[in-house]
């Protein structure tokens, strides 16, 4: 997986390579599509949600140039996946998650795997996590119709947002970055993502 998906895409940065060749992406995947764990592509998870797949995975980690001190926030734990992944990387991974199955399952898959420095919550993504914050960078793995401003505030200065948006199905990945208050957007690719979910009436 790391040489042909990633390598070969171009995916160079070593300690991104090394945390996904070290995490064991089948303990995320639901128990009968184990055998396509490292196939290219995403998989469902359940709840209408899906693993993204590896290339997306480790292209939107490394965008987000994270260091071993960094602090960095997760909309959308999923299986856990991605936030194992950034817990290889940085010091603490704060995850967010709306729907509580899912929540709970990640919880434990990553309580087991022993990664202590994830601490998840759930609820909704959009709002972030303001108790904790700012954010050395944050990464969203569900597509929004816009940036959430709860999020541009919780960033610190100088932070990295890597976040799709755009309509179902059909969004832009967005790399932002802080600069005195404002922010600096480049889109890096067109990707797929599941919508984010909102609680309640905001939906």
């Amino acid at each position: 997986m790391v040489q042909q998906q990633l390598v070969a895409r171009g995916i160079n940065n070593e300690r991104v390579l090394a945390a996904m060749g070290k995490v064991p992406r089948e303990e995320f995947v639901p128990l009968d599509l184990r055998t396509e764990t490292y196939e290219d592509g995403p998989l469902p998870i359940g709840h209408g949600q899906t693993i993204s797949q590896p290339y997306i995975v480790a292209f939107m980690t490394e965008r987000l140039r994270a260091k071993p001190s960094d602090r960095v926030l997760e909309i959308g734990t999923g299986s856990g996946y991605q936030a194992a992944i950034l817990a290889e990387l940085v010091s603490d991974v704060y995850t967010i998650e709306i729907v509580q199955p899912l929540a709970k399952t990640a919880e434990a898959t990553l309580q087991r795997l022993g990664y202590k420095n994830v601490h998840i919550k759930m609820g909704d993504g959009y709002k972030g996590w303001p108790e904790e914050a700012p954010f050395d960078a944050i990464i969203v793995t569900c597509a929004p119709d816009k940036i959430p401003q709860p999020l541009v505030d919780q960033l610190k200065e100088d932070g990295r947002m890597v976040i799709p948006v755009g309509e179902r199905f059909a969004q832009e990945l967005y790399l932002l970055e802080k600069k005195n208050g404002q922010l600096k957007e480049s889109v890096t690719l067109p990707v797929r993502f599941v919508p984010m979910l909102r609680s309640g009436s905001e939906k």
